[in-house]
C-alpha cells in the first residue's frame, strides 16, 4: 500500500512541475519595481523577491529545473555505473582491478569536496554542476552492480549460455542485466534525493544555475540576502526541496520494503 500512496504523490509532484506554464499565475521571469518583495497575498500565493518576480511561479518552473537535472544525472550515472560494474563482475581479472581501485579512489575523497573543485574548475552553470556530481556517483552503481553480477556469474543458465557460444555481450545484456535490475533501480531511486542535494547545494553556493535561471538552490541563495525582511523567498523554494527529497526518498524505501515482501 505504501508503494501506491509514495508514487502517486511522486505522480502529483511531477504532473505540477510539467505543467508549470499552466499552472503558474504569473510569468517567473518578468521583474516589477513596483512588486519588490511583496508579501504573499491572493495573486502572489508564495510572495515576491527582491526583483518583483512571483516566488510561486519560479518555484514551479524551478522544479522543472531541479528535477529534470537530477533524473538527467542519476539516468546517467545508473548506465555507465551499471555498465561499468557488470564487466567488472563478468570478466574479473586486471580489468576489474583497475575499475575498482579507481573507484576506490574516488571514494576515499568526500563527494561534495570533489563537486565543488570540480565545478568551480568548470565555472559554474547546470552542466558544469551536473559533471562535477557525475565525477563521483557512478561509483554507487558500479559497485553494487558488481556485486551482483559476480553472485550470479556462476548460476547454471550463465554457464550453458556460454557452452552454447554465446558472446559475453550478449549474456551479460541477456541474462545478467534483467537478473540485477531491480536491485540498481531501487539504488537508483534512493540516489534521486542525494542528487538533488546536491545539485542544489552547488547552485546555492553559485557553481549551479546561473540566475535569472529558476533553480531552487539558486533561489535560496539570492533570498537569503533579506531573509530578515522577506523569508518567503528563502522559505517556500526550502520546502520545495525537502518535500521532493522526502517523496522520492519515501518512494524508495517502499520499493525496497516491497521488493522484500
Amino acid at each position: 500500500m505504501q508503494i501506491y500512496i509514495a508514487a502517486a504523490f511522486v505522480f502529483l509532484l511531477l504532473a505540477a512541475v510539467i505543467l508549470a506554464g499552466k499552472i503558474a499565475p504569473n510569468d517567473p521571469y518578468r521583474t516589477n519595481a513596483t512588486l519588490i518583495r511583496l508579501a504573499p497575498c491572493r495573486e502572489y500565493p508564495f510572495g515576491t523577491d527582491n526583483l518583483g518576480r512571483c516566488v510561486f511561479s519560479r518555484v514551479l518552473f524551478g522544479g522543472r529545473t531541479t528535477i529534470a537535472a537530477t533524473f538527467f544525472l542519476v539516468a546517467i550515472s545508473f548506465g555507465i555505473g551499471t555498465f561499468i560494474g557488470i564487466l567488472c563482475g563478468f570478466y574479473g581479472g586486471i580489468f576489474e582491478r583497475i575499475f575498482m581501485r579507481i573507484a576506490d579512489i574516488f571514494l576515499s575523497f568526500p563527494q561534495m569536496v570533489v563537486a565543488i573543485a570540480v565545478a568551480g574548475i568548470l565555472g559554474g552553470g547546470m552542466a558544469g554542476a551536473m559533471v562535477a556530481l557525475g565525477i563521483t556517483m557512478w561509483v554507487a552503481f558500479a559497485r553494487l552492480a558488481r556485486s551482483h553480477t559476480i553472485s550470479i556469474r556462476n548460476e547454471p543458465y550463465i554457464m550453458t549460455s556460454i557452452l552454447a557460444g554465446k558472446g559475453g555481450i550478449y549474456i551479460m545484456f541477456r541474462h545478467i542485466l534483467p537478473n540485477i535490475l531491480a536491485p540498481v533501480l531501487t539504488n537508483a531511486l534512493t540516489q534521486i534525493g542525494t542528487t538533488m542535494i546536491g545539485l542544489s547545494g552547488l547552485s546555492f553556493l553559485g557553481l549551479g544555475a546561473i540566475p535569472p535561471t529558476a533553480e531552487w538552490g539558486s533561489m535560496i541563495s539570492e533570498g537569503r540576502a533579506y531573509i530578515q525582511i522577506a523569508p518567503w523567498t528563502v522559505l517556500f523554494p526550502a520546502l520545495a526541496t525537502i518535500l521532493t527529497i522526502t517523496l522520492f526518498n519515501y518512494l524508495g524505501d517502499a520499493v525496497m520494503e516491497y521488493r522484500n515482501v
